[in-house]
């Protein structure tokens, strides 16, 4: 008697193939194959994003902000002082004018001196308030090269609002006191925001 025949009913009966596996389950990996994930096919590795994608900062930082608006604002007074030494030199030459009719040569002297004076008085302070504007501008395209002017600026404003701080302690008058502090608290925070590594980062941030 052969169990090996088919048709033998009382041989023993022919393997059956293992069943497959459900559609939605992972499959049995053969001996040495790795197993697989997902529905029987391999993963596929994601991919990777672009340099520093995923970091890139999409909008300005606080703290520039701030420092921006104050730009702005401290070139609304520097073109407002620029306009008042502009009036200021022509009533000088006005006086000037008025004197030299009379016959008061020196006095006409003088008056062309303070007019002169008050002219590049003017003039620094239109040039300062162009700078600052154009900084606060830069903010949002600008690079190391912005960042370092806004630093250099906010520093040497910083130093004259302490000087001037000073002597208006000197005066004991409050009023004489207010102003330089704004002045300061103004620079220490257009000088800060750059540094700082928020600020940092936004200036090294890649632009396309």
């Amino acid at each position: 008697m052969s169990y090996g025949d088919p048709n033998n009913p009382y041989g023993q009966p022919p393997q059956q193939p293992p069943p497959a596996p459900g559609y939605g389950y992972p499959q049995q990996a053969p001996p040495g194959v790795p197993p697989q994930q997902g529905y029987g096919y391999p993963q596929q590795p994601a991919y990777p994003g672009y340099p520093g994608g995923n970091m890139m900062q999409q909008s300005m930082p606080g703290l520039l902000v701030t420092a921006r608006v104050f730009l702005f604002l401290i070139s609304a007074v520097q073109i407002l002082s620029a306009i008042g030494f502009l009036y200021g030199a022509a009533v000088a030459n006005d006086v000037s004018d008025s004197a030299d009719e009379f016959g008061f040569n020196s006095a006409g002297d003088f008056g062309d001196a303070a007019a002169g004076i008050f002219v590049v008085f003017a003039l620094i302070c239109a040039a300062l308030a162009t700078l600052s504007i154009t900084l606060g501008v830069k903010f949002s395209r600008g690079g190391q090269g912005v960042r370092i002017t806004t630093v250099i600026y906010g520093a040497l404003g910083g130093v004259f609002g302490l000087i001037y701080l000073f002597i208006g302690m000197d005066t004991g008058f409050a009023s004489a006191i207010i102003l330089p502090l704004i002045w300061v608290v103004f620079a220490v925070i257009i000088t800060m925001a750059p540094v700082v590594p928020s600020g940092t980062a936004w200036f090294n941030r890649p632009r396309y």
